[in-house]
């Protein structure tokens, strides 16, 4: 398989003019004078050799990218690698030990306790794995809880709640109490509840990880559809490859608190950066996540005139049908420009791949 000549991007970038979220250099060491390790040779050491070298644990270790508005960006990794550390600098649940996170125009790591507490009020939605709800509120009282902080009309914050419980699917269930509702209403609720706000950045922090499977999946396709709605920015914490594969714009994987690799789904699976992401994607079905950009090919001369034409950033298996029907080759196109062609042959060539015992 051919990878296409844009290598996988190292750090992120976001891609429309002006980031909605900008991280530069951010890390999180515990551990006493921690701050004196930066820039040091010991800040060079694995993580085991330097708890045992100085009693410090790294957490998260330099880590930048910039998220684009309206973009879902995917932080993943396993249990320990950083992930869920980086998610609560980025608004100050947990104290960065160096480095920066911007807001929009707003420098999160300078803002005082006031400025802080308005940004987390109005600019910042958090759903998390504990949905922590109110047991004695009900639905609708949960939902608009965070409007009734900022001190806002009850009668105004009952409307704006009673909108995003129709969002989230719970309408009719406005006056049950939290341990009258299934794990994955309940999630929802916590969903209306990030919503309500109307912030301009959601974080989600392995907000499904205790469900079960098929409310699991249920509830990122609620994800989806919520964000074709509304179009919020969306940083979404998981261990799960899948999921980070269904819906992240890109993803971002971590390892011993560092970044690993960034870049869109088809790009972590066609080209991994190391053999511990290699490992990690395998077992990934790549037809349902490479595009054609990664199967095409030069056309020959003369080769595809007047044939039909699909978007580069056709999923094989999306496009297989299309392929396979069509008399011979098929143009892939950007835009109005040709840059490659593919046959059923390139297309069999990934599905058949995935059949092949491993």
């Amino acid at each position: 398989m051919t990878a296409p000549t844009t290598e996988p991007d190292t750090v992120a970038t976001a891609t429309d003019e002006g980031a909605a979220l900008k991280v530069d250099a951010l890390w999180k060491i515990f551990g006493s004078r921690s701050d004196k390790i930066i820039g040091t040779p010991d800040a060079d050491l694995t993580r085991k050799e330097l708890q045992e070298k100085t009693g410090c644990v790294m957490a998260v270790k330099d880590v930048s990218f910039d998220v684009a508005p309206g973009e879902v960006f995917v932080v993943m990794g396993l249990s320990g690698s950083g992930k869920s550390t980086l998610v609560r600098m980025l608004t100050r649940l947990i104290e960065p030990t160096a480095g920066a996170v911007h807001l929009g125009d707003a420098d999160i790591t300078a803002a005082d306790e006031k400025a802080l507490r308005e940004l987390r009020r109005k600019q910042v939605g958090m759903v998390f794995q504990h949905f922590g709800l109110l047991p004695h509120r009900q639905v609708i009282d949960n939902v608009g809880f965070g409007l009734e902080v900022r001190g806002e009309d009850r009668g105004e914050r009952r409307e704006r709640a009673q909108q995003m419980v129709d969002l989230v699917g719970l309408s009719g269930y406005e006056r049950s109490y939290p341990d009258q509702l299934s794990g994955g209403m309940q999630q929802r609720v916590g969903l209306a509840r990030a919503l309500a706000a109307d912030p301009d950045v959601l974080l989600f922090d392995e907000p499904f990880s205790a469900l079960d499977p098929l409310i699991r999946r249920d509830m990122q396709n609620e994800v989806i559809r919520l964000h074709h709605e509304v179009g919020k920015t969306m940083v979404f914490i998981t261990h799960d490859l899948a999921e980070a594969l269904k819906l992240g714009d890109r993803i971002l994987i971590m390892r011993d608190g560092e970044v690993v690799q960034v870049g869109r789904p088809d790009e972590v699976v066609g080209a991994p950066a190391d053999d511990y992401v290699k490992d990690f994607v395998s077992d990934v079905p790549k037809s349902h996540v490479l595009t054609l950009r990664w199967v095409m090919r030069d056309p020959k001369p003369g080769e595809g005139d007047g044939a039909p034409s699909l978007p580069a950033d056709t999923v094989v298996r999306e496009a297989a049908r299309a392929v396979l029907a069509a008399d011979g080759p098929v143009r892939v196109v950007e835009g109005d420009q040709v840059v490659g062609i593919v046959d059923d042959e390139d297309i069999l060539r990934v599905v058949v791949a995935e059949d092949r015992p491993k």
